[in-house]
């Protein structure tokens, strides 16, 4: 909490149930809107990916789809399959994955919930052969200090 008017919750949930239930639960939360931004890890189960397409679409108000450890996979193909699930026509997709969050942060408004799922805890993005320091908390505080105009300079 920054003094934004929107809350902003980062959570592990990368399975099509974990995200339905952190879903439903905000939507228990906020008379607003729930934004989810998430992804899928690359070489692991790709018969949920679509699967979490239409979850998020069917439950979230507006879904931001990116990447999520892609690993040894093309992010690009990953974000494919998830989107072969959607119902709805309430997502975009943006690859990069602090481009994905800083979105949802820009686009939230007083009262909605922005729910930044699959990673949770991780201070680390796995892309090809490289671990790459990245924290969905670090960055969704940059965001929401851009959101506020927030300068750490003074």
């Amino acid at each position: 909490e920054l003094g934004q008017p929107f809350t902003v919750i980062v959570d592990y949930a990368h399975t099509p149930e974990a995200l339905r239930n952190l879903i439903t639960a905000a939507r228990k939360l906020t008379r607003g809107r729930v934004i989810v931004v998430f992804g899928a890890g690359g070489d692991r189960d790709k018969l949920k990916r679509p699967i979490m397409g239409e979850v998020a679409t069917k439950y979230a108000d507006y879904v931001v789809i990116t990447s999520d450890n892609p690993r040894t996979e093309d992010p690009e193909k990953i974000i494919d399959m998830i989107i072969e699930g959607v119902c709805r026509e309430n997502w975009i997709r943006i690859v990069d994955r602090r481009k994905a969050i800083f979105h949802a942060i820009e686009n939230a408004k007083a009262g909605d919930i922005v729910l930044i799922a699959g990673k949770g805890h991780e201070d680390y993005q796995i892309i090809g052969d490289k671990i790459i320091h990245f924290d969905d908390v670090e960055v969704a505080r940059d965001a929401i200090k851009a959101f506020l105009g927030v300068n750490d300079e003074g």
